[in-house]
């Protein structure tokens, strides 16, 4: 019954869900132009002695850190967000562009305190999308000027774009801007748990927080006004598949209920579908009989070990898989597992 509660949960939300009113979080729209280089950020580069400043630094993805691994250069570093360069700075070079809401939500979380995080001064605006919560993340501000509660609109000012955080200086200012999921509301308890430390951010710390392609979203939605979020997500590669044991509905999927597959109604396990970075798109019940969190499919790397293609998730190379620590670690977040 949970699981057709669930399918009916879904399908009510994203048929009566309106069109998203999206826009960008400053005045700097060069990503609907082409000219990327005059949207994303660069990030400064050294490698093998070539001094450079490549603005693909600046996009989502598996875009920094290059290594060379078995005569093919792999870029080792995901960068989670996008890095969005200013269009106004004062004398001094400061910048002054105006950050804003990318869509209607409530602001959840802002962080004055800029040593506490390597985001900086960072806050999260909440939305419901298709009866589930996503989030946005805009970081590395020099002002917050909203606080927990406000109820903003797309394109409601929350602060000033600055350069606070760590290994940032006012040349490379920017907004750093996410778009994803909270993994798991009881995310302090896990925190205690792995032994993190002191955690100042509840459960809005960026540990607890899996961005999507937000870039890619934005260029599909001015394509489309009408795409659902869930759609988009459930179009992402997956890169590789993990079942763990069954029982009851993963929070996660309480909360993000369009991202539960089809499936077997009584399930032994479930099967989390990833992409390469690491963010779940997919919850499929399954009749596999599993007494721990293993990797049941994977994409071929050639080569490559699989920890260079999914942020260190996952140990071994061709058909083999295992899940590394980091890779148990946050399948037991998302599962609530701990």
């Amino acid at each position: 019954m949970i699981r057709i509660f669930l399918f009916l949960l879904a399908a009510a939300a994203m048929t009566t869900a309106g069109p998203i009113d999206l826009r960008l979080p400053t005045e700097n729209h060069h990503l609907f132009g082409d000219e990327p280089e005059r949207f994303y950020m660069y990030v400064d580069r050294n490698f093998e002695g070539e001094v450079s400043q490549p603005w693909q630094g600046g996009k989502y993805g598996y875009v920094r850190t290059p290594r060379r691994v078995r005569g093919q250069v792999v870029m080792t570093r995901f960068h989670e967000g996008i890095d969005i360069s200013p269009v106004k700075r004062d004398r001094a070079g400061n910048p002054l562009d105006l950050v804003m809401s990318i869509a209607d939500g409530t602001v959840v979380y802002t962080n004055n305190v800029a040593g506490r995080s390597n985001y900086g001064k960072y806050l999260v605006v909440e939305h419901q999308w298709e009866g589930a919560s996503v989030v946005s993340l805009y970081a590395h501000l020099a002002d917050i000027t909203c606080k927990p509660g406000d109820r903003v609109k797309a394109g409601s000012v929350l602060g000033r774009m600055g350069y606070t955080g760590v290994g940032l200086n006012r040349t490379r200012a920017h907004l750093h801007l996410e778009l994803g999921f909270v993994l798991h509301t009881r995310y302090e308890e896990w925190h205690r748990a792995a032994g993190f430390g002191t955690n100042h951010h509840g459960i809005y710390n960026g540990m607890n927080i899996a961005g999507a392609d937000v870039a890619s979203f934005f260029l599909e939605h001015r394509e489309n006004p009408e795409i659902k979020f869930s759609e988009f997500i459930a179009r992402q590669p997956v890169h590789f598949k993990v079942a763990v044991p069954g029982g009851e509905t993963p929070e996660f999927v309480e909360r993000h209920p369009w991202i539960l597959r089809s499936g077997s109604s009584d399930p032994e396990s479930w099967e989390i579908h990833f992409t390469a970075t690491g963010l779940p798109v997919g919850f499929e019940p399954s009749d596999r009989e599993v007494a721990s969190p293993i990797v049941t499919a994977i994409r071929p790397s050639g080569d490559i070990p699989h920890r260079f293609k999914t942020r260190n998730l996952v140990n071994g190379e061709g058909d083999t898989a295992t899940l590394s620590a980091s890779g148990l670690r946050r399948v037991s977040l998302i599962t609530g597992d701990f």
